[in-house]
């Protein structure tokens, strides 16, 4: 158990959009605030029928990582799924309590095409995992990412943290450092991650980057597309 919730927190960041002949959409849920009901629809693009489950998570950041946990307030319906070939089948995603939330609850829905004679068993073999992100809208429509950057040392090696103090996720993409050299170093040529809100995520730096961030009270400028808009933080260097 313990290897299999250290496996998907390890997935929470990746989510192929279209792998072997299943294709997902839409690659991210957003309940709005009080809705409750979505949907994801899978598309089989083979000639054989595949066979999955659907599991709903709950997801939290603790000590910079993401923590998922079985969720009992969403469900999947159905949990168990046989899309045809050349087909499609909807998968329904209702909230047992529609009401508005204060704040913003994250979820992670994964998807697993398993062998047609296993699905639903104890020990199921996954061919492919898909992790869909989803998120029910807090009440207060003004609610925004705030979020804060710092590079530190752990173990001697070169760490970014971010610190997410607004009521709203933070999806970050494409991300780059200006170092200490001058130079732009890429932290991530596509999705480096979330940071929820009121949490805080870090990530191991690149070699290069880490190369270039040069000595502690420095502050360097960091490019990232931040729910697909453009944004330029600064970052501080922490001493050791």
């Amino acid at each position: 158990m313990r290897r299999l919730t250290l496996f998907l927190a390890a997935l929470c960041c990746t989510l192929p959009a279209l792998a072997a002949n299943l294709q997902i959409s839409p690659v991210s849920i957003q309940f709005r605030a009080g809705q409750g009901a979505s949907g994801i629809n899978l598309q089989n693009y083979g000639d054989a029928p595949l066979t999955g489950q659907v599991r709903v998570y709950l997801w939290d950041q603790r000590d910079g990582q993401d923590v998922l946990t079985p969720a009992t307030d969403v469900v999947a319906s159905p949990p168990l799924m046989e899309v045809a070939a050349r087909s499609s089948q909807t998968i329904r995603l209702v909230r047992r309590n529609p009401a508005q939330v204060a704040g913003e609850q994250s979820y992670r829905i994964l998807i697993d095409e398993v062998p047609r004679d296993e699905a639903g068993g104890s020990g199921v073999a996954i061919r492919l995992q898909y992790s869909v992100p989803a998120f029910v809208a807090p009440a207060d429509p003004q609610a925004a990412p705030k979020l804060s950057w710092t590079l530190f040392r752990r173990d001697g090696a070169w760490m970014l943290r971010v610190r997410n103090d607004g009521g709203l996720h933070a999806q970050i993409g494409a991300a780059t450092l200006r170092g200490a050299d001058g130079k732009e170093h890429a932290l991530s040529k596509g999705l480096l991650g979330y940071a929820l809100a009121g949490r805080m995520r870090e990530w191991k730096l690149p070699p290069d980057a880490a190369a270039a961030v040069g000595a502690p009270g420095a502050t360097l400028a960091i490019q990232a597309s931040i729910n697909a808009q453009p944004s330029t933080a600064a970052a501080s260097v922490a001493g050791e």
